[in-house]
């Protein structure tokens, strides 16, 4: 029977997170895997038991407490790693806490694995909730990676990842600093299954736009070099173009396409393998629920 770990980081939203361990439980009843959740505690100041008594389908439940916080897609990696070198799996599905992630879209990764078995699935993103402002920042992400990376990247962290591509991550120092990024370098055979992204069972989404353009350009970071390559032949394109048209509103493009390199190098050096394998000596704590 496959083993599949759910790994999911954490910071205060309890709440949501017992009402995603319920409908997992329930969506993935019929499902004949080994089911089990591992929980990244990111050093949450809200500390909040969650019940798991009534979880028939989902076999255990951990949780692993930081002893500092690291964020999110450092929680992935920690994750990852713990994982891989304490667990027995074959598959691992990281998803956020939140409700964003569908859980019905877990049962969709597993039955999908009996497709193609040898290779990770992504949820590619076909719609998203959000205000009209977010929509039209991600949709600005997805034409600026393209347009200057190559790589069509219209997937999260919600993925269904083999062993061999969790080995494939933990070598690849770019996992310590964007997940997605990271997956699209190490793995261009993927398959991929519909994703909707869905709305948070409570509060509103924390992520502020600096954030959002931090993590933006993190997954950018990744593919450095051809966004170099890129930018100055779309630089020196465009000088020719505005030649004789030179003004402060033709040259805002040049100093934005500057300042996205400076800033992607920059946000570059957050790529660190030797902190990525010490990271299981962040743990403080790893509490068997279930």
């Amino acid at each position: 029977m496959k083993k599949i770990k759910i790994l999911i980081p954490i910071y205060n939203d309890w709440n949501s997170l017992s009402k995603l361990l319920e409908e997992i439980n329930s969506e993935t009843n019929k499902i004949q895997v080994e089911l089990s959740v591992i929980i990244i505690n990111d050093c949450s100041s809200d500390l909040k038991l969650i019940e798991v008594k009534n979880f028939d389908k989902i076999n255990s439940v951990k949780i692993i407490s930081m002893k500092e916080n690291r964020g999110h897609g450092r929680c992935i990696a920690t994750g990852l790693k713990y994982i891989y070198e304490n667990e027995e799996f074959d598959y691992i599905i990281p998803m956020d806490g939140d409700g964003e992630d569908r859980p019905q879209e877990v049962k969709d990764f597993i039955q999908n694995t009996n497709y193609t078995p040898e290779k990770t699935i992504v949820g590619e993103r076909v719609k998203i909730s959000g205000n009209l402002f977010f929509k039209f920042c991600y949709n600005v992400h997805k034409i600026l990676t393209y347009f200057f990376t190559g790589q069509s990247i219209k997937f999260g962290n919600f993925t269904c990842l083999t062993k061999l591509t969790v080995e494939k991550l933990l070598n690849e120092k770019a996992s310590w600093s964007s997940f997605s990024g990271a997956l699209a370098k190490v793995e261009k055979e993927k398959s991929f299954i519909p994703s909707i992204r869905g709305s948070r069972y409570y509060d509103s989404s924390k992520m502020s736009f600096i954030n959002l353009v931090k993590h933006s350009l993190s997954i950018i970071a990744v593919f450095k070099i051809a966004v170099l390559i890129r930018s100055i032949l779309f630089l020196i394109i465009y000088f020719f173009l505005i030649l004789n048209n030179i003004s402060f509103v033709t040259i805002l493009p040049i100093l934005l396409v500057v300042l996205m390199n400076f800033l992607t190098f920059k946000l570059s050096k957050r790529e660190n393998l030797s902190d990525f394998n010490n990271a299981l000596l962040n743990i403080s704590d790893i509490k068997t629920l279930k």
